[in-house]
């Protein structure tokens, strides 16, 4: 088969012949149609990301979507031909989805939504995956409470919204005013992006804070969110922690946080059934109309890696994916 390798830090995108590897017990092969590029794997290219484990030269990549061309023993929930997506590889050494096929564990995997292509789909593991262990798994979000997304315009962000939404919960975001209309769209209350947390928790609150705050920037805003969140029950969850935090600010709310690193299961082994049964309900939320991805307008095919990589670095308006 053929592979996309990357062999220093910032160097091209090599295609190389390697053999095609053979799912051993519990191991499912893949026919990749199409790899989702997130900002981690631009990271990783530059060779920065060192928490994801990736030493290069590597294959790159870390979403996909495609069919199943061979199961290994045990693996009973897919056959040949089935068409499924998942988070499967690109950290800890684990090879990348940049290739004409991957070797994923089962548990990774789950039938892609009938709804949805396989661009798609392929948009869809990593963000969703963040979004969902936050407000679902972290935040038990549940219908009546108020939702507050940073950046409901980025991937996770947006994700999160329609998690939310379809949980019932009243979802405000901030966003650029150039994306407004983005996050409307989806039934979300827009927030300027640069208003004083004090003023837009009065105004949508009554200065009571949200319910649950979800931070997916970091630094300045996961301090904010630790403001903007309810007394005594409010939840902060965040999945890009980065930075010093003042807690005492959480602390005299008498709240909680949560961290969210949705890479722990690919690194460690444990916990990978429950990225399957996310992407399950995911699946079931899509073809019922409640999730969809933010895609880039531009389309890229295998002649325009770099260009792909290179669009994610500068902060592509959409999630950007590769069609294989």
């Amino acid at each position: 088969m053929i592979a996309y390798v990357v062999e220093s830090a910032g160097g091209p995108f090599r295609a190389v012949e390697v053999p095609t590897p053979q799912p051993a017990s519990n191991q499912v092969l893949v026919q990749i149609c199409a790899s989702g590029v997130n900002p981690l794997d631009t990271k990783i290219r530059a060779g920065a990301g060192g928490h994801a484990k990736q030493p290069l030269p590597a294959v790159l990549g870390l979403d996909m979507a495609g069919v199943v061309a061979a199961v290994g023993a045990d693996v009973t929930e897919f056959r040949p031909g089935d068409e499924v997506f998942g988070m499967v590889g690109g950290v800890g050494g684990l090879q990348g989805t940049l290739a004409e096929f991957v070797l994923a564990d089962g548990a990774l995997l789950a039938r892609k939504p009938n709804t949805l292509t396989m661009r798609q789909s392929a948009a869809l593991p990593l963000v969703t995956i963040t979004a969902w262990e936050g407000l679902v798994d972290r935040a038990a979000v549940h219908a009546g409470q108020t939702v507050l997304v940073h950046a409901g315009a980025g991937g996770v962000g947006y994700a999160a919204i329609q998690i939310a939404l379809a949980r019932g919960a009243k979802v405000f975001t901030t966003v650029s005013a150039d994306k407004r209309a983005i996050v409307e769209a989806l039934g979300a209350i827009a927030i300027d992006r640069y208003a004083a947390v004090d003023d837009y928790v009065a105004e949508h609150t009554g200065g009571e804070g949200f319910d649950i705050v979800y931070d997916t920037l970091g630094g300045a805003v996961l301090d904010a969110s630790f403001a903007a969140v309810k007394r005594y029950t409010g939840h902060v969850v965040s999945c890009l922690g980065w930075g010093t935090h003042l807690l005492a600010t959480l602390s005299f709310r008498a709240a909680t946080y949560s961290g969210v690193f949705t890479l722990l299961p690919l690194l460690s082994g444990v916990g990978r059934a429950h990225h399957g049964q996310i992407l399950q309900s995911a699946a079931e939320l899509a073809e019922q109309g409640q999730l969809k991805p933010l895609l880039a307008d531009e389309q890229f095919g295998k002649n325009d890696i770099a260009r792909a990589y290179d669009a994610v670095a500068n902060g592509s308006k959409g999630k950007v994916v590769l069609e294989l």
